[in-house]
């Protein structure tokens, strides 16, 4: 079901076509924020520079509710904000059957409800907040509990500019054209994650190809999806259990690799087959952090009961490389649970476990440029940090900090709002785009 006025319709139709007139082109894409974690997926803006200081009042662009609850962070490309969200109706299912809830299906020790759900697809306005469209791709009842601190909506969508891929885990995946029309839409069942605690994987866009990790407590996969049909063109058995990490896509020495993270190995597989290129030990239980890539180097981590990080050259990978000098150092304390690292001018930054406090390495060799330095005014927090020119912005309950980049630890500004963040902040242009609990604000200079 979508809704929108004929106005919207005639701003986002003029989208479509000055869009598809001009073409994509990674120049185009670095202007956008494509899909989680951003244009590189490293968590970085390649242009842009936000306001260091805002708040309620300063430096507000605008304001705009949205309905439901949602932590996946947003995407933008051109005009339009595309934001996930499931909203509660009133409704009840008639009967329970296979295709919703039951305690002794589940396993419940999150949040659970027994209520049908609109899963949604918004799209607002970058320059005025104004929603332009939003579309229901599915009304039913949650098939998975979710954390306390979870949400039904946290998967972030991922585009090309052409098209919308929404994800919500257990009620699929749906394309759609930027005007909110439904395209196509793929089911992959039911998930069975650890503990009920929820899904949160987001799909990974590249090429011609879309992917989707299903790693949960029942058979886990890798699916290649063409991102015009929705219809496999590989799908690869995984024996993994539950973990909440997504895919990244890598090219080097003439080879496009697939790589995931999760906890009995690390794997690469050739982008168009799906054949293993090469495979490491894995990490701890209940992997969230994606891997990440810059200049030759791949790194990968979790932080749940543990800690590690591996730092790969790609260049040497292949087969089993456990033992070899491809892993050219590795680092054990203090590596983040929830929260994904971020990686710009040959630093990577991350935070320890769910808490605040941030370690920056050198990622050449790992050298500690400072460890566990505590980020004032955040004790607990699940949204990652982004990164542009010289600072780094993290977003936590009621408040947001800037962090000067660079070998010395420095909080530029510590920023207090009225909202609740788990989403991480989004950065185009001249302007930051934040989701909280109940509002999505967009704050630049005037």
């Amino acid at each position: 079901m979508k809704t929108k006025s004929t106005f919207q319709q005639l701003l986002a139709f003029a989208f479509i076509i000055t869009f598809n007139f001009s073409g994509f082109t990674q120049e185009k894409e670095s202007d956008n924020w494509s899909q989680w974690r951003g244009p590189l997926g490293t968590g970085v803006a390649v242009k842009g520079n936000p306001p260091t200081s805002f708040s309620e009042t300063k430096n507000l662009k605008w304001k705009t509710p949205i309905a439901g609850k949602g932590h996946a962070t947003p995407i933008v490309w051109g005009n339009q904000i595309i934001v996930q969200t499931a909203v509660a109706t009133d409704e009840k299912p008639e009967t329970v059957t296979d295709d919703s809830q039951s305690d002794g299906e589940r396993r419940m020790s999150g949040t659970k409800t027994d209520l049908i759900h609109e899963y949604k697809v918004v799209s607002v306005n970058k320059e005025n907040g104004e929603i332009l469209w939003e579309t229901t791709v599915a009304k039913k009842m949650p098939l998975e509990s979710t954390h306390d601190l979870g949400s039904w909506a946290s998967n972030s969508p991922a585009t090309d500019g052409e098209l919308i891929y929404a994800y919500f885990g257990s009620r699929g995946i749906h394309c759609l054209d930027f005007e909110g029309n439904i395209l196509w839409q793929k089911d992959f069942g039911q998930m069975e994650k650890h503990m009920s605690f929820g899904e949160g994987s987001s799909p990974y866009l590249y090429k011609d190809k879309l992917f989707i990790l299903w790693d949960h407590e029942g058979e886990s996969f890798l699916y290649a999806l063409n991102k015009k049909t929705g219809e496999e063109e590989w799908k690869l058995a995984r024996d993994e259990r539950t973990s909440w990490s997504s895919p990244f896509v890598v090219e080097i020495n003439g080879r496009t690799q697939v790589i995931t993270s999760a906890t009995t190995h690390i794997r690469s597989n050739d982008f168009e087959t799906g054949e293993l290129i090469w495979t490491s030990t894995g990490l701890t239980r209940n992997v969230i952090p994606n891997p990440i890539f810059e200049d030759g180097m791949l790194f990968v981590m979790s932080g749940f009961r543990g800690s590690a990080l591996q730092a790969i050259d790609l260049a040497k990978a292949k087969g089993d490389i456990t033992k070899t000098d491809a892993i050219v150092w590795k680092y054990d304390t203090n590596t983040p649970y929830t929260p994904n690292p971020v990686l710009m001018d040959g630093k990577i930054y991350f935070l320890r476990a769910n808490n605040g406090y941030l370690t920056c390495l050198d990622a050449k060799d790992g050298k500690e440029n400072y460890s566990n330095q505590k980020l004032e005014g955040i004790n607990t927090l699940f949204s990652s940090p982004t990164a542009v020119k010289d600072r780094l912005y993290i977003a936590a309950q009621d408040i947001v900090l800037v962090i000067k980049a660079g070998e010395t630890f420095e909080i530029l500004e510590s920023i207090e709002l009225d909202d609740n963040f788990h989403s991480s902040p989004v950065i185009v242009g001249d302007q930051i785009i934040l989701k909280g609990f109940n509002s999505l604000y967009c704050f630049s200079i005037p």
